[in-house]
């Protein structure tokens, strides 16, 4: 009987009695409970966090049956269980503070009916130590606790901040009754998608070791390649294989990169390269976030940040790059040390990601998906049959779509028209670089597609940027490739149109 592929499923019991694929990632649990007691970990949407919680679950709970063949058949004591409690904040959209309470008192009654003990503490936090202690008791043994999405009802209300706020004092009281709750607990894992800073949310926690950057953990989620072939390499093809790394790998936690696995599983069944991770949602508050900062996009490509940055979110001040990069729209590419300080090289993981995020950019610029793939279209025309010097027609027609309020505070500078050549250039695919770093400087843009590079400098109202790349020479490192193309491009800011553009053949 064939194997099935396990798309959105998070049931490891499902998994493993239904004739699913499994990727074994038990050897983590083996490794987190010799090493410790309070674990955090923030990983992207879809990318397995609940699996491996149940599968923790089903571990402490015994169930051998369920790991035959599995790391931890052999690597666990299976004749000691013990009592789980698992919050997941993962089912359903909570918009109000007593919504929250509710579903938090609708887990603590299942639990109370589950272990048949009876709850009579009214507030919320004082029933869930309860809670835990009569469960402790009514066993003679410390409990496992297990949070899933423990931050999803802050994202979900994220874009009001009245709510936003009552809803983090509620999530506040009871994550902090768990430190009260010690002698109870043998073990405790808590995941969300962001890491709000532990004053906020974790505050007199701090025995919980965020193992979210951890080279050691760095694979706990998603596919690695060796997973990725020894699991599914009967089902790809040899040439396929380049084409789904080009995808869907790149994400990176500081060890191995790692594939998404939602992506993968898709590809699989559907065996058609699309955007599927992007698809399931991107979140409306991150693009208004870069909208309102008037963020400069083609950054993205490489942008270099300390830790601090990256671990410093919360709802009254949001720092779109360390947003961008634990909601997976970021990831590390490369590291280095400065002065004893470490520093992150984030980008784009993958093809999927800075096509579909761009993508996305591009229909707000013009305020209409289909006329994005119209100018979309256009553009690949344009590259794909040479035709240049139709540049300065598109670019006007694309100019005048733009709604006025683009333009305020922007058409003085270079960076927004940048923003909107880029923009449309990777939504065709095209091989594009922003900020492209050659030994002489920073080229503006360069595209790569046929064999021929294309090497771009953009101004506003004056310059010579045709004389810039010439004398600069930026296209030497581009050498090896059949054809060169420099292009300089004047706007006028005041008619939001080309003044002067120009064309010269290096090679």
């Amino acid at each position: 009987m064939n194997k099935k592929l396990p798309i959105g499923i998070s049931s490891f019991e499902e998994i493993r009695t239904s004739n699913y694929y499994y990727v074994d990632k038990t050897h983590f649990i083996k490794k987190l409970v010799d090493q410790g007691k309070y674990y955090f970990l923030s990983r992207p949407r879809r990318f397995g966090k609940s699996l491996f919680l149940d599968t923790i679950r089903c571990a402490f709970e015994g169930r051998k049956e369920l790991f035959q063949g599995l790391f931890l058949e052999d690597n666990w004591n299976w004749s000691q269980t013990f009592p789980v409690i698992r919050l997941s904040f993962d089912e359903g959209i909570i918009k109000k503070p007593q919504e929250l309470l509710s579903y938090i008192f609708s887990y603590f009654n299942q639990y109370s009916r589950m272990y048949e003990i009876e709850l009579h503490e009214e507030l919320f936090f004082r029933r869930f130590k309860e809670l835990v202690e009569k469960v402790y008791l009514k066993f003679n043994k410390q409990v496992i606790l297990l949070v899933d999405e423990y931050d999803k009802p802050i994202l979900d209300n994220i874009e009001n901040l009245d709510s936003a706020k009552e809803i983090r004092e509620i999530l506040k009281g009871l994550y902090q009754t768990i430190k009260s709750l010690d002698k109870y607990l043998k073990f405790v894992f808590i995941t969300g998608i962001s890491k709000f800073a532990k004053v906020s949310l974790f505050s007199g926690l701090n025995q919980l070791n965020d193992i979210s950057l951890d080279r050691e953990y760095s694979t706990i989620c998603g596919y690695t390649e060796n997973e990725l072939i020894n699991t599914f390499g009967h089902l790809i093809d040899n040439n396929q294989l380049e084409s789904i790394k080009q995808w869907y790998n790149g994400y990176s936690w500081l060890g191995e990169n790692v594939y998404n696995p939602f992506d993968v599983l898709l590809y699989l069944q559907k065996k058609d390269f699309r955007n599927y991770w992007f698809e399931t949602g991107t979140p409306s508050f991150l693009i208004k976030i870069l909208q309102q900062k008037q963020y400069y996009i083609p950054q993205l490509e490489r942008i270099v940040s300390s830790e601090e940055l990256l671990n410093a979110f919360d709802i009254e001040s949001i720092e779109p790059e360390a947003l961008l990069f634990q909601t997976g729209y970021l990831t590390i590419k490369d590291t280095f040390v400065k002065n004893q300080r470490t520093f992150f090289v984030l980008s784009y993981p993958n093809f999927e990601v800075k096509l579909s995020f761009n993508s996305r950019i591009a229909s707000l610029l013009v305020n209409s998906t289909s006329l994005e793939q119209k100018f979309t279209l256009q553009l690949m025309d344009i590259f794909d049959n040479l035709e240049l010097e139709k540049l300065p027609e598109f670019l006007n027609n694309l100019f005048t779509q733009i709604p006025f309020q683009w333009y305020i505070h922007t058409s003085q500078y270079e960076a927004f028209y940048c923003t909107v050549f880029y923009v449309f250039m990777v939504a065709t695919g095209l091989n594009v670089t922003a900020e492209d770093i050659s030994s002489t400087g920073s080229i503006d843009l360069t595209v790569v597609h046929q064999n021929i590079a294309y090497v771009f400098e953009l101004k506003v109202d004056k310059g010579q940027p045709i004389e810039q790349i010439l004398t600069k020479q930026y296209f030497n490192k581009y050498l090896n490739y059949e054809k060169i193309f420099a292009i300089g491009i004047v706007v006028d800011s005041s008619s939001k149109s080309v003044k002067h553009f120009r064309i010269q053949k290096i090679k």
